[in-house]
């Protein structure tokens, strides 16, 4: 599963981690976040988050 970053504050969501303080349960891929999850660090939604790119060397 993807890593997605919040493009204005930088919060990296991590699908491993979930968000357990918003009822984000360990092992949720971010296309399955509800449509009202919203960055726990700066509160704008899913909508503003990029897909993290990997170094492929």
């Amino acid at each position: 599963m993807d890593k997605y970053f919040c493009n204005p504050c930088g919060y990296t969501y991590d699908p491993e981690k979930g968000d357990p303080e918003h009822g984000i349960k360990p092992g949720t891929a971010f296309e399955d976040l509800p449509d009202d999850w919203v960055c726990p660090v700066c509160g704008i939604d899913k909508s503003m988050f990029m897909r993290c790119i990997e170094n492929y060397n």
